[in-house]
């Protein structure tokens, strides 16, 4: 609570700023982005279009994966029409991205914490069983972040737990009790 009102994570301690504690994903990605002078453009254009990308992804694609995963993967019962509801959507959010996807590189011109923002939460499409199939820009983009270096680390933090669950019911069950606290 002393690092994050809300108590949760993500959240970091930047003790080169006198313990300056940083809360929510998308402030964090600002926050480095501005000390670092990395991975956000210096042209009010350029960062106004990565800061409206990863609203995008703040306001739309976690929002709405994260209930079709709740939904699809650990809601005690099956409540179809909100599965479909959240699954339709975040498909929907997909396509957006595909329009922009199609035509670029990347989300907003060079990589940046859009891509980075994005990219966490499409890349587990599977989990909150959505498709990217028929999105070959977006296919194109998550293999492309996928191969960089800095992701490949990224994809082994935190560390895999020594113990597997043996289950599918099991790995759920332990999601399950976590979400409930």
């Amino acid at each position: 609570m002393a690092i994050n009102p809300n108590g949760r994570i993500p959240a970091i301690v930047d003790r080169a700023e006198g313990d300056f504690a940083v809360f929510e994903s998308g402030a964090i990605l600002l926050y480095l982005a501005e000390k670092t002078g990395r991975l956000m453009p210096s042209d009010a254009k350029g960062r106004s279009l990565v800061t409206q990308w990863l609203m995008f992804q703040m306001a739309g694609v976690g929002p709405m994966q994260g209930q079709a995963n709740v939904f699809f993967r650990y809601f005690p019962e099956k409540i179809q029409p909100a599965i479909d509801r959240y699954q339709n959507e975040t498909r929907r959010l997909y396509t957006v991205l595909e329009s922009r996807l199609k035509d670029h590189e990347y989300l907003a011109g060079d990589y940046s914490i859009a891509d980075i923002a994005n990219w966490a939460w499409v890349r587990i499409h599977d989990w909150a069983g959505v498709s990217v199939d028929g999105l070959p820009g977006v296919q194109r983009w998550l293999a492309a972040i996928e191969q960089r270096p800095a992701a490949q680390r990224g994809l082994k933090v935190p560390a895999p737990r020594e113990e597997k669950p043996k289950t599918e019911e099991e790995a759920l069950q332990h999601v399950r009790s976590f979400l409930q606290r």
